[in-house]
């Protein structure tokens, strides 16, 4: 198991916040659910992240155990992010997550202020699978 540097909190849903709280892990995962990617696609697909913050953030979740980076021996080099069977596991509460932040909108009738996702209406997606339940 790899060592985690940052003290975690001992309550349960501490840590779990602790882990995943931030504001591009969870949108990371999310998007690391629909298979590997390298960072200059995590760059396109992330609006207003800089590539310091976006590495920045998969160190942390790889130090955490959610996110397994892979470098390929190629000319040029490639690296691709991938979620570990951890990571994967929070394909429930992330779904949830999003389908509470559209609820949320609605509620609010603030729908026209959600910013479109490109993974949203792929089949596999995610939130495609919250919908489905």
């Amino acid at each position: 198991m790899m060592k985690v540097t940052k003290r975690l909190p001992g309550l349960p849903i501490e840590r779990t916040l602790g882990v995943i709280a931030g504001r591009w892990k969870a949108v990371l995962i999310y998007i690391l659910l629909s298979g590997p990617r390298r960072v200059c696609e995590l760059e396109n697909q992330i609006a207003g992240i800089s590539q310091k913050v976006l590495i920045q953030q998969l160190r942390a979740l790889e130090e955490h155990g959610l996110v397994h980076r892979e470098t390929f021996a190629e000319e040029p080099q490639r690296v691709e992010y991938t979620l570990t069977p951890l990571g994967m596991s929070l394909k429930p509460l992330i779904s949830q997550l999003y389908e509470w932040g559209l609820h949320h909108a609605e509620e609010l009738d603030q729908t026209s202020k959600l910013l479109p996702c490109g993974l949203c209406d792929q089949p596999d997606s995610p939130s495609a699978a919250g919908r489905k339940a």
